[in-house]
C-alpha cells in the first residue's frame, strides 16, 4: 500500500512539473535565451578585449624595436597614440619611453600625458605612484615647495615602495635650496621607512653625514 502511495505521489509530482514546464515554456525559453545571449556577449567582449591588448602590445613592441633617434616625431606620434588607448600596461610603458628617450622637450606637454595616463588608464597603485614620482622628478627644478610636496603627498603618506624615493627627492630639493633642516627631516624619514631600497638608504645616510659634518 505504501509503495502504491509513493508511486502515485511520484507520478503526481512529475505531472505537476510537466504541466509547469508546458504552461511556462515561453518564459523558460526567454530566460534560457537571455542567459545564452549574456554568456555570448561576455565571451565576445573578453575575446575583443584580448585581441585589442595584443594589437596594442604589438604596436608598442614594434615602435620600441624600430625606434630611430634621428626620426623622433614618428615614434612620438605612435607612443602618444598608444597612451590615448588608456591601457593599464602599455599606456604607462609608452609614457616611460617618451620620458626616458626625451621625445618631448616641453614639460607642459609631458605633464599633460602624465595626467592623462593617471586619470584614464586604471593603473595599479604602485604604477600610479611611480608615474607620480616621475612627474615630481621632472618638474622639481621649477616647482615651489608647496607644489612639489602636494604632488608627492599621495606617496609620502603611504607605504608605497616609492616612498623612500619621494623622500630622497624632497631632501635633495631642500638641500639644493640650502634648507638643511628640512632636508635632514626628509632624509631621516628614509631611515625608518618600510620597503627601503639599500641604495636609497645609503644615499640618505651619506647625505645626513655630509649635513652634520
Amino acid at each position: 500500500m505504501d509503495e502504491e502511495i509513493a508511486i502515485i505521489d511520484q507520478l503526481t509530482r512529475r505531472e505537476k512539473i510537466i504541466n509547469f514546464l508546458v504552461k511556462n515554456k515561453k518564459k523558460i525559453y526567454l530566460i534560457l535565451g537571455s542567459v545564452l545571449a549574456i554568456l555570448f556577449l561576455i565571451f565576445y567582449f573578453l575575446d575583443f578585449k584580448e585581441k585589442k591588448r595584443i594589437k596594442i602590445s604589438n604596436e608598442f613592441i614594434n615602435a620600441s624595436i624600430n625606434y630611430n633617434p634621428d626620426n623622433k616625431n614618428v615614434s612620438l606620434d605612435i607612443f602618444k597614440n598608444i597612451i590615448q588607448k588608456n591601457d593599464s600596461t602599455y599606456s604607462p610603458l609608452a609614457l616611460f619611453f617618451i620620458i626616458d628617450n626625451k621625445l618631448l622637450s616641453s614639460n607642459e606637454d609631458i605633464n599633460l600625458l602624465i595626467d592623462n595616463v593617471i586619470k584614464n588608464s586604471k593603473l595599479e597603485n604602485e604604477i600610479e605612484n611611480l608615474i607620480i614620482y616621475k612627474k615630481a622628478l621632472i618638474n622639481s627644478e621649477f616647482l615651489s615647495e608647496e607644489d612639489l610636496i602636494k604632488i608627492l603627498n599621495p606617496i609620502i603618506n603611504s607605504k608605497s615602495i616609492w616612498k623612500p624615493h619621494a623622500l630622497l627627492l624632497l631632501g635633495d630639493y631642500f638641500l639644493s635650496k640650502e634648507q638643511k633642516n628640512k632636508a635632514e627631516e626628509f632624509f631621516s624619514q628614509i631611515l625608518v621607512a618600510e620597503n627601503t631600497d639599500q641604495n636609497i638608504l645609503f644615499q640618505a645616510q651619506t647625505r645626513l653625514r655630509n649635513i652634520n659634518d
